[in-house]
């Protein structure tokens, strides 16, 4: 029987005081081990979905269940974001003044009290990404492709069970944006880490194990 990771029921979310209705009535659940993509038009309420997903957004109705888990506090969504999700964003939001393993190392602060143990792991992580090199330098000392394995490996710090990716290719060329691609479902399928990205982008949407596509807030295929 496949483990749930994220469980969506009934699911609505609307905003400006109701007068417009991001998410209308969404059902999803999520498995263990997959990968699934979020796609649709620009405004459709994918990244909303994405951010109710992780209790980064409330929704207006509905109930959010982690690890069958039902989520109903701010409290509670902090302590799992902590240590069970990882996220992976289209701008790759590093810290400028931070080098890549000191921007690997944020999410581990509270959770791993060793500095050295903190430095070893992140060390290990981006060396997982391709950077055993690159470890020192500042995000305006890498390339586009480069930041975003450093997010990634940001994204793997606490060994999260869920990995979200917001449209994580938006800002790279095709070239790397296949390398992303590659070593995302890789993390997806190696470790059996569950993987929820939000694309535009049909051909990237097609690689996972399930697509669902999103239309004026209402879920229309998955």
């Amino acid at each position: 029987m496949k483990k749930e990771i994220v469980s969506l029921k009934n699911i609505c979310r609307s905003f400006e005081t109701q007068q417009v209705q991001a998410l209308n009535d969404i059902s999803l659940t999520i498995y263990q081990g997959e990968f699934l993509t979020i796609i649709g038009p620009s405004g459709s309420g994918k990244t909303t979905l994405l951010n109710i997903m992780s209790g980064m957004d409330k929704p207006s109705k509905g109930e959010v269940f982690f690890n069958n888990d039902k989520i109903d506090s701010y409290a509670h969504w902090v302590k799992i974001r902590s240590k069970r999700i990882g996220f992976v964003f289209q701008q790759f939001n590093l810290l400028p003044t931070f080098t890549a393993i000191e921007n690997v190392e944020v999410p581990m602060f509270g959770i791993i009290k060793d500095r050295e143990r903190r430095r070893l792991d992140a060390s290990e992580l981006l060396h997982q990404v391709g950077l055993k090199e690159r470890l020192n330098h500042f995000p305006n000392q890498l390339s586009a492709g480069e930041r975003q394995r450093v997010a990634i490996a940001r994204s793997l710090a606490n060994s999260p069970d869920l990995i979200l990716a917001d449209e994580p290719t938006g800002n790279l060329d095709s070239q790397i944006s296949h390398s992303i691609l590659n070593l995302l479902r890789d993390i997806n399928l190696k470790k059996n880490r569950t993987l929820v990205m939000v694309t535009h982008n049909h051909e990237i949407a097609e690689l996972a194990d399930r697509v669902i596509t999103i239309l004026d807030g209402q879920l229309v295929k998955g």
